[in-house]
């Protein structure tokens, strides 16, 4: 069992930044991929970005890339999502999850264990 808490959302003008934090406790946090979701209300939850197990590969979704940046430190069992260039288009609720191998790391349901969401709000 793995527990997962997500920090760090807020309210931020476009071009602004915020990290996500991903704190993780239970089993392992090393033996997991962890990645970032987000979703508005009333459409499907989309990939953002993530991380394999050894944190040798990185993925993002095209929108983000060059903006977004995801990493971890399994010493602290923290995951980051660093968040800059941000634009209106960004607001949602932000998920972090962990997933028990590295394959297919932008599915949803390749993940055993999810954060509640955190709220990021971009003004324009």
């Amino acid at each position: 069992q793995v527990q997962l808490v997500a920090s760090g959302g807020g309210l931020v003008q476009a071009g602004g930044s915020l990290r996500l934090s991903c704190a993780a406790s239970g089993r392992t946090f090393s033996s997991y991929a962890i990645g970032w979701f987000r979703q508005v209300s009333g459409k499907e939850r989309e990939f953002v970005a993530a991380i394999t197990r050894s944190g040798g590969n990185t993925f993002y979704a095209d929108s983000v890339r060059g903006r977004f940046t995801i990493s971890r430190v399994d010493a602290q069992s923290t995951g980051y999502l660093q968040m800059n260039s941000l634009k209106p288009e960004d607001t949602a609720v932000y998920f972090c999850a962990a997933n028990p191998s590295n394959a297919r790391v932008g599915l949803t349901s390749t993940y055993t264990y999810w954060a509640q969401g955190t709220q990021v709000t971009v003004s324009s």
